[in-house]
């Protein structure tokens, strides 16, 4: 079998990794893929975003099976132009992958089953926004509508942030055409869960939870990123809040969304937040986190290329999808400087005793040289019997990557110690 996944960093690495262990699959392109997964896959120099060139490359290669694993190529409908061309695909069609592609939509839709989320307002007006938030003061959070690279929500603590965030939104379009509409929605506080789901439409299996580190620097300070770190499960996700989000999100989602038939089939991402009233729904996605990926998929037990074909067939009811009761931690090593400016162009190596995984996110090979490209460069996956174990090896191998201005947080997984004591 030959299989295509699209996308270039260190979630679809891992997802690579995993599809690799079924011993049907003969090849794998990616599209483009970067220096890291050119060990595992075969990379074709065509953008996550080029449709057509994607389909075109598909239908000249008899491609058996697509993952189309970014957010923009699904909400642009590379899905419906691969099954179109009678490929089958692993995620949404584009009117299901609006679900992340409009926070407004999102959030309507929530209202109208009655799923739990913060309350909010839509504005495609700056100055009612602005009149909106001297209403009913800070802190508050200003969303843009569309995709925004994963750096459209600001939280504002006061006032003039949530208006300065409207300005740059809606007035200086930081995140273009996303920014037309912004979503304005009152301030939750509670532990943050992410729970991505194999969805086959009618069937949804959660799985393991884990916990996300976005800020730059320890103690979650500095600037938001697109994820500095992971570990799995998360210990806010008790057995008893698994019951509720299974009962009043996770079956309502997917049956929402039958009902507007847009029905969901691939990975649905829940990001959620433990509030004293309960689980609530902060924001969806339609396709796998990253890097809660690269925590989630080493857990996985089942085999995963068998669980994507289910969830394309209508046939995941008939799976059993396993996940090892183990723990994970991803630490993620980024170029010094990232989010802002940082240099790339840098050797990488790695000691011959490493004994991690090691997703490549932002490299590119220079003959038979790895260097980095990016600001997230790698992460390095460890499991263990707990999460302590997890960390500790992790950030053991972390001392075994080696490129000029590498940096990396301390301090993942110590907020989910904490909670497990």
């Amino acid at each position: 079998m030959k299989i295509l996944v699209v996308g270039s960093g260190g979630r679809e690495h891992a997802i690579i990794k995993k599809l690799k262990e079924n011993s049907k699959i003969e090849q794998i392109f990616a599209l483009p893929g970067n220096g890291g997964i050119a060990m595992d896959a075969t990379c074709v120099n065509i953008g996550a975003k080029d449709i057509d060139s994607i389909v075109d490359f598909a239908v000249e290669n008899k491609i058996d099976y697509a993952v189309v694993a970014p957010d923009d190529p699904l909400v642009l409908g590379c899905v419906d132009a691969l099954e179109d061309k009678g490929i089958p695909c692993f995620g949404p069609r584009k009117n299901a992958a609006i679900i992340e592609g409009s926070k407004a939509f999102s959030k309507e839709l929530m209202k109208k089953y009655g799923i739990p989320t913060a309350r909010y307002e839509i504005f495609d007006d700056a100055e009612k926004a602005y009149a909106y938030v001297e209403e009913v003061g800070a802190p508050i959070v200003v969303k843009a509508d569309g995709l925004a690279l994963g750096k459209g929500v600001l939280i504002c603590s006061t006032e003039d942030e949530a208006k300065d965030a409207i300005k740059e939104i809606m007035e200086d379009r930081i995140f273009g055409e996303s920014g037309a509409r912004v979503v304005i929605e009152e301030f939750l506080e509670g532990p943050e869960v992410s729970v991505l789901s194999f969805t086959d439409g009618s069937t949804v299996v959660p799985m393991v939870s884990s916990m996300d580190h976005k800020r730059a620097l320890d103690n979650d300070e500095g600037l938001n990123t697109g994820g500095m770190g992971t570990v799995a499960p998360n210990p806010y996700y008790t057995d008893e809040i698994a019951d509720i989000c299974m009962e009043k999100i996770f079956i309502p989602t997917i049956n929402a969304m039958k009902k507007e038939n847009r029905e969901f089939r691939g990975c649905l991402y829940f990001g959620l937040m433990i509030t004293k009233d309960g689980p609530k729904v902060i924001e969806y996605n339609c396709r796998f986190g990253d890097p809660e990926t690269q925590v989630v998929l080493p857990l996985l037990e089942s085999d995963l290329f068998t669980v994507m074909r289910s969830c394309t067939d209508g046939t995941l009811k008939k799976e059993d999808v396993r996940f090892r009761d183990e723990s994970a931690c991803c630490v993620v090593v980024a170029s010094s400087g990232y989010p802002k400016k940082y240099e790339t162009g840098y050797e990488i190596s790695f000691d011959e005793d490493m004994d991690a995984e090691v997703y490549i996110a932002g490299a590119k090979k220079d003959g038979d040289v790895l260097k980095t490209s990016g600001g997230r460069v790698l992460g390095v996956v460890s499991t263990g019997d707990d999460l302590n174990e997890a960390i500790e090896k992790a950030y053991r191998n972390v001392q075994k990557v080696h490129f000029e201005n590498a940096y990396c947080r301390k301090d993942i997984g110590q907020r989910a110690l904490k909670a497990l004591k």
